[in-house]
């Protein structure tokens, strides 16, 4: 079956996977439906932009940036390998999401290079976790702001967790996490501007975390991860990992820049603890590293 121009437009604008291609100085040409949804920013807002121009400015794992040097797309179009990679780009809104990419070469009819094709899968939990947002909201126990849970499910949320680990000897761990320097963004900039960075780091926690871990809003700017299943080894690395995302987050304000860190405790629950000692704890954790200079997890 052939399909003519029309008709692929069709295909690729109502694909279920971001999609955009760019010419050989990734200047962005086409951005599809789903390259919208999943990425906040709308076509007419970065067609005829560079891709790395504070649009989606990808990451690794490591938090290194992958628009100079290590750009998949870039290497792609200079020696016309198709790649895959798990990546972070960046949301219009500043939060870090997952996604698998795929690259490819644009080629003329002559087959040289014109530009090249990325498209990007959503991998973030956003679906099970729209469904926990309206569950939540029916038990009053959602934080409006942040769409997190709020206090008191997290401290339901424990004391369940307690209750499985000594039933069944699952083992879980607790992150306790404070956004730095909260305070200078509110004195500095407002308190829309403070609202938007609680939002950019919950929306990064509800991006990137695994289906079965619960993360809420214990209060003011402070967050609590509920972490089933998990060793202190594991921990650390999934306690860093949601600290280098945040911290390769930005906001745009007034054409100003505005990063954003946090400090975390981490600590697995023993069998004599109880929710009361495993905060305090944790809470204990999170102080030292704000005390050994902040952006950082201490685990205990």
């Amino acid at each position: 079956m052939h399909l003519d121009n029309v008709q692929l437009a069709d295909v690729l604008e109502n694909l279920h996977d971001g999609l955009y291609c760019t010419d050989t100085h990734r200047v962005i040409t086409f951005w599809n439906h789903a390259a919208e949804r999943i990425t906040g920013y709308p076509a007419a807002e970065v067609l005829g932009r560079s891709c790395a121009a504070n649009i989606l400015v990808h990451v690794d794992t490591d938090g290194r940036s992958l628009c100079r040097g290590l750009c998949p797309l870039a290497m792609t179009m200079a020696d016309c390998v198709g790649r895959e990679a798990e990546v972070f780009l960046r949301h219009r809104d500043g939060h870090r999401v997952p996604v698998l990419v795929r690259t490819g070469p644009l080629k003329d009819r002559a087959g040289q290079v014109v530009g090249g094709v990325e498209l990007f899968t959503d991998l973030s939990n956003i679906l099970a976790n729209n469904s926990r947002v309206r569950e939540l909201e029916q038990l009053a126990l959602l934080d409006t702001l942040t769409q997190l849970a709020n206090r008191a499910y997290l401290q339901r949320e424990i004391e369940a967790r307690f209750e499985e680990m000594r039933r069944y000897g699952i083992p879980f761990g607790l992150l306790f996490m404070d956004i730095d320097f909260f305070k200078r963004f509110n004195d500095t900039y407002g308190h829309d501007v403070g609202d938007a960075v609680l939002k950019l780091v919950a929306n990064t926690f509800t991006a990137n975390s695994r289906a079965f871990d619960v993360y809420g809003r214990w209060g003011g700017e402070e967050f609590v991860g509920v972490i089933r299943s998990i060793d202190a080894e594991d921990l650390v690395v999934l306690g860093n990992r949601m600290r280098v995302l945040v911290n390769q987050s930005f906001l745009m304000h007034d054409e100003a820049r505005l990063g954003v860190s946090i400090s975390l405790g981490a600590t697995v629950a023993k069998p004599d603890d109880t929710a009361e000692s495993l905060i305090k704890r944790a809470d204990q954790l999170l102080y030292r590293s704000k005390k050994e200079g902040r952006n950082r997890l201490t685990l205990g």
